[in-house]
């Protein structure tokens, strides 16, 4: 790395660092403008400051309306900060299950909501369906609707028509050189935190001094960023790519977040590293050789300490990153992001392509070009439920499904459900069980959510994955205005896409449709797999 001089190619946007093919060079010079978002962002703070300033009085509740890069910073960042004194309350909304969109219904009134429609692309299917929808719902409850309305897009988006057109309150148009995974230091990220009140200038201020830590004047040796991103790439070459998210609970989100850096940057031509979040604490013993581990904590919390320390003297290979306070959360984000570009040089990928992704969507367009024409969307071959999971083909297809995973393999969770506490136990149960019964590695994902984070690694990535995905009948039908389907023909027609494509590249995949019961059902999915390992 020293002797290649890496870390000036990548300051010095040299794209034959990682691909020497013309539509590598041209794609990868054109995405490394986040090398310098904490000096071009800085000077945006005030104004940031004063627009949050004039809308606290007006709005009790900010929603913002995106997927993947363009939401998960500042969902990140929720999360760590929570609410702050004297200003609304902050959600994200990045499902097109029907429970879900509704869930934005209840509680504050929608002429008291900001809603931030934040899309890179601006053709986001699921972001113009969001914004569709609550600008009807806002329109129906107050005049001039656009005023509760921001939009952060790229320019020549066609958001911006949209916004003129609507008369929304703002536009914040991004710098265009930067990938929307690697965009929390942009407006994507910084106009979101600047409304729920963060410290903004502290955390530009950390961030940039962890940017100067990763630049070509610091000694290499002790450059935070190339040391981490040399350490995952090594662990890489030997196998252990399971990268497993140890953090002090108030950074737990931190690992959503570093989740799609690295999974659609890295997850490609057959490789990747394969971020594990979220997983249930197995005994230390319980791990396979292909785990790496990260352990995320605050100074003054030592309580992944121990079970970190116990990994290490197994020989797993453990990093571990301590942080200051929360404020620091922006320079760990860019640490992550030049780490991963430095890692996707070990392995000789693109880390700022996705060349996966258009698949899905492609599928899922086709199904519902179906839908329109005929009233139905694609049968699906791994369809094994048919009413009850009772049914008996579920039992065995289960089982089936489960002694396909060899050493090495890990087991993705994929859930096109309505987010509640209950989801939420039974997957930690249903892993548990798989991690511990047939040493994998597990994880999960809600749908589309995941989409726009993992997809890329599951279709793109090696052919380690073991895939059951979940479904659910919608309790409620919910129209998106202008368009010939409902949110729950779209959220079908995703995970029908999402499935064709993970079956045409041959990948072990089930499917199971939980029914209108999905509580009950679910519930009894977590036996059979308990009893199929």
């Amino acid at each position: 790395m020293t002797e290649e001089n890496w870390i000036a190619r990548v300051w010095n946007a040299d794209a034959t660092l990682w691909r020497s093919e013309p539509e590598h060079v041209q794609e990868i010079t054109n995405r490394l403008g986040w090398l310098h978002l904490p000096t071009r962002i800085m000077p945006q703070v005030e104004m940031l400051q004063e627009f949050s300033g004039s809308l606290r009085e007006e709005f009790d509740r900010i929603v913002l309306l995106g997927m993947g890069g363009s939401s998960l910073a500042p969902w990140c960042f929720n999360e760590i900060f929570g609410a702050m004194p004297d200003h609304p309350a902050f959600s994200v909304l990045d499902s097109t299950v029907p429970d879900d969109v509704l869930t934005v219904n209840r509680g504050t009134p929608l002429d008291r909501c900001l809603f931030i429609v934040s899309s890179k692309s601006g053709t986001t299917s699921e972001t113009d369906a969001f914004f569709d929808y609550f600008y009807g719902e806002v329109g129906a409850r107050k005049e001039e609707a656009g005023e509760n309305f921001v939009i952060i897009t790229d320019p020549g988006s066609p958001l911006l028509r949209t916004g003129d057109e609507r008369q929304v309150r703002a536009v914040f148009e991004n710098w265009q050189d930067i990938g929307g995974r690697y965009s929390a230091l942009s407006y994507f990220g910084m106009v979101p935190a600047a409304l729920m009140g963060l410290p903004l200038r502290r955390i530009i201020e950390r961030a940039e001094e962890m940017a100067n830590a990763c630049s070509p004047e610091a000694p290499a040796d002790e450059n935070p960023g190339a040391a981490l991103g040399a350490f995952l790439g090594c662990c890489h070459e030997i196998g252990r790519d399971k990268v497993t998210f140890l953090a002090s609970r108030q950074l737990e989100s931190f690992g959503d977040w570093a989740e799609q850096l690295l999974a659609e940057s890295t997850g490609k031509d057959g490789k990747g590293l394969i971020p594990v979040v979220g997983e249930p604490p197995l005994e230390a013993k319980a791990y396979g050789d292909d785990r790496v581990f990260v352990c995320i904590c605050l100074d003054h919390d030592d309580a992944q300490a121990e079970f970190a320390d116990e990994l290490a003297e197994l020989g797993h290979p453990v990093v571990a990153i301590r942080i200051s306070d929360p404020v620091s959360i922006g320079a760990e984000m860019y640490r992550w992001e030049f780490a991963t570009a430095v890692a996707g040089a070990m392995m000789g990928i693109d880390p700022f392509d996705q060349p996966n992704v258009q698949e899905a969507k492609s599928r899922t367009k086709a199904a519902l070009e179906q839908f329109i024409q005929s009233g139905k969307l694609p049968k699906q071959d791994a369809d094994v439920v048919e009413g009850s999971i009772l049914h008996g083909s579920v039992r065995g297809a289960v089982r089936h499904l489960l002694n396909s995973t060899k050493p090495r393999d890990y087991v993705a969770i994929m859930g096109y459900l309505h987010h509640t506490e209950a989801v939420r136990d039974a997957i930690a149960r249903i892993r548990v069980a798989i991690a511990a019964e047939k040493g994998v590695a597990t994880t999960f994902g809600y749908g589309p959510r995941f989409l726009h984070s993992t997809g890329q690694l599951h279709k793109g990535g090696p052919d380690s994955g073991v895939f059951l995905q979940l479904t659910e009948a919608a309790d409620q039908r919910v129209e998106i205005p202008g368009a010939p389907y409902d949110f729950a023909t779209l959220k079908d027609a995703q995970a029908a896409g999402d499935l064709a494509v993970l079956q045409e590249r041959g990948r072990r995949v089930m499917r199971v449709d939980l029914g209108d019961d999905a509580a009950t059902n679910l519930g009894r999915l977590v036996e059979m797999i308990t009893e199929a390992v």
